[in-house]
């Protein structure tokens, strides 16, 4: 498994090897020990998985920023197995070097690249192609009381996101009025 460090250090993009032939192809999605690996070799600490997620989205559908505080903060390993998604993580940790910064991964069914985005990060994606199914592994369960979101396109944080139009975007209520970063309730 090959991985990439960003330009937040506690972000990394993971790259399984993919063994392919006139049949298919298989991979290994997901190896403890190497995941373990990457990240104390690079200092960060190592979760344990608790819960895995599912989610199915149309061309256009925006999801994010989304986190949970603690006491329930949640760690995830995220991936795009049918489809095409942008990637979002933004660093909400007060006091942070990178704070407010963002590093964004093309994620797809075919590249099978993988992001880990710890606590302390605000996640959020926009299905490029209909039919986007993506996988996350996280942390923490789901905690209603301890979910927060940040505007999708505050303009203190920038995230480039590869829309058209704000028109061709699908969003929920929550997201299309969720805080601005420097009203959240943060790290």
């Amino acid at each position: 498994m090959n991985v990439i460090e960003t330009k937040i250090k506690d972000l990394l993009i993971f790259e399984p090897r993919v063994f392919g032939d006139d049949r298919g192809w298989f991979m290994e999605s997901f190896n403890q020990q190497v995941f373990e690996k990457a990240l104390s070799n690079r200092g960060l600490e190592v979760p344990n998985f608790v819960q895995d997620n599912h989610s199915f989205s149309k061309k256009g559908v925006l999801r994010g920023l989304h986190y949970q505080l603690n006491p329930h903060a949640q760690g995830k390993l995220v991936r795009v197995v049918q489809g095409n998604a942008w990637d979002v993580a933004v660093d909400i940790r007060k006091g942070s070097e990178t704070f407010g910064q963002w590093v964004g991964v093309e994620l797809s069914g075919e590249n099978h690249k993988q992001f880990w985005i710890p606590a302390g990060f605000a996640h959020g994606f926009i299905a490029l192609e209909d039919n986007t199914q993506f996988l996350y592994k996280t942390t923490d369960c789901y905690s209603k009381e301890c979910e927060r979101s940040i505007l999708w396109n505050d303009p203190e944080i920038g995230v480039e996101w590869p829309i058209e139009s704000k028109l061709d975007l699908l969003l929920t209520e929550k997201d299309a009025i969720a805080n601005l970063l420097k009203d959240a309730d943060l790290f």
